[in-house]
């Protein structure tokens, strides 16, 4: 297993975040973070990385806007400005030794507190938020579930995925609110069936096909017959099978080749990638593991990344990630992985 590597100035930022978090907070703590602070350029560094962890994470309003458990990428500094508390006098008697500091115990428990607080409560913070929360079919984390709707087509939810299904007599009509989908459609002239995934309008035409959702955009891949596409009020364009398209923000893609295999893998519980941008592997093995992985740079998430993945075992591929890829892995909790730069 990849060893756990540990930034101990980040570490030791969190802890002062606790510290200062903690309603029993003194003005002694207050002086000793201030001059912790200023003795090093690399403290303050520390500080607004842990303020962002604690800031991203902790909004789960925005946080979890799209999904429930969403990737957060820390944007470049200086996103985040904190005000300096104003200057001190050298007092050697403030300095943060461990006489004047928390004792350890208390800094660890808050710590651990104060991260995983923010982490346990995010999975019940962010159902309220969750765009599928009043959808007629949903998976949790890890789950995979075959749904057979009342025309006799069927949906196939990958993990953390939710539908909401409107069999109309006019038009048979289904909204992916987050995830992933397979879907084998039933033909029915009188009836077409449409998917809608952000502002993207699938059409299919008797026929099979998969719609992933994630971060705004949306990649329809067709493995049966086709499908009609259409984003941004453009014309539709025609998707055959074996080919695939990537709606971004209302704006399609060009249609490229789709690699059938590797789109589908996860219908048997595996999940394969190839020249994948790391954010994007992120995101899907989100699905599979409860708690957040944290990019602290945003050009982590364009290292390409090919590989494949048991499903169920999304803690063993970070590992493999950090064993192959110039980045470090850290575990504040089970519920909160952050992957930084390896020097």
């Amino acid at each position: 297993m990849q060893e756990q590597h540990r930034d101990p100035l980040i570490e030791e930022a969190l802890r002062w975040f606790g510290v200062l978090k903690d309603p029993k907070a003194s003005d002694d703590d207050r002086r000793a973070f201030s001059l912790w602070l200023k003795e090093k350029p690399e403290h303050e560094t520390a500080w607004r990385n842990a303020q962002r962890v604690w800031m991203r994470v902790g909004k789960i309003g925005p946080a979890f806007a799209n999904s429930p458990q969403a990737t957060v990428v820390i944007p470049e500094p200086p996103t985040v400005v904190m005000r300096r508390p104003p200057p001190l006098r050298a007092d050697p008697a403030l300095r943060p030794t461990a006489l004047n500091r928390p004792p350890a115990k208390r800094r660890r428990g808050l710590l651990v507190a104060a991260v995983a607080a923010v982490c346990i409560a995010a999975p019940a913070g962010a159902l309220l938020w969750r765009p599928g929360l009043l959808a007629d079919h949903a998976t949790a984390i890890g789950e995979r579930r075959s749904v057979t709707l009342a025309d006799g087509s069927s949906v196939e939810l990958a993990g953390a995925s939710s539908i909401s299904v409107d069999l109309a007599a006019g038009v048979r009509r289904v909204v992916l609110h987050e995830g992933e989908a397979f879907f084998k459609v039933v033909g029915d002239a009188g009836r077409p069936f449409v998917v809608e995934a952000e502002g993207t309008r699938i059409r299919a035409l008797g026929t099979a096909f998969d719609v992933k959702l994630g971060d705004g955009n949306v990649t329809v891949a067709v493995s049966d017959q086709s499908v009609e596409v259409t984003a941004g009020g453009r014309p539709p364009v025609v998707v055959e099978r074996g080919l695939q398209v990537r709606a971004s923000r209302g704006l399609l893609g060009d249609l490229r080749e789709a690699d059938l295999e590797r789109v589908e893998a996860w219908r048997q519980d595996r999940l394969a990638f190839h020249e994948t941008p790391l954010v994007d592997v992120v995101a899907d093995l989100q699905r599979y593991r409860m708690g957040l992985i944290v990019l602290t740079e945003a050009r982590l998430g364009d290292i390409p990344v090919s590989a494949a993945f048991e499903a169920g075992q999304a803690d063993a591929a970070i590992d493999s990630l950090a064993a192959t890829l110039p980045i470090h892995i850290r575990r504040f909790t089970p519920l909160l992985v952050v992957l930084s730069p390896r020097n």
